[in-house]
């Protein structure tokens, strides 16, 4: 076997195993974690059994020449509107609320519940 045939069969291996995939499960509690840097944004879907947090879904994409012009708080809340755009088939209906985690702390007014008279 060659060196490149090994190569080959850990990486499928490693990929088609856990801890690298999860199954889809709506009553488990959804955790949804993104980042934005200054040129793309990433985000990453996961559920939670017991103790363990397994990926479910993975998306990035680079920002288009509009998108590059915006400011930092404005592309953290799109890599978290993008997601539940891509990810609305899984997210609608699950059991419990899904979990949003990001590092910008500006968002956390966002989350919030507002009462508007």
């Amino acid at each position: 076997m060659t060196d490149c045939q090994v190569v080959f069969d850990n990486l499928k291996r490693a990929f088609t195993t856990v801890p690298i995939l999860g199954h889809w499960d709506p009553e488990s509690p959804i955790i949804l974690e993104t980042d934005a840097s200054n040129h793309a944004l990433v985000a990453i879907l996961s559920t939670q059994t017991d103790s363990e947090i397994y990926p479910i879904a993975f998306m990035s994409r680079a920002f288009s020449v509009a998108e590059l012009n915006y400011d930092v708080h404005d592309k953290e809340l799109l890599a978290i509107v993008e997601s539940f755009k891509k990810w609305r088939h899984y997210l609608e209906g699950v059991a419990d609320p899904v979990e949003v985690y990001t590092d910008h702390r500006n968002l956390i007014y966002f989350s919030e519940t507002k009462t508007l008279f």
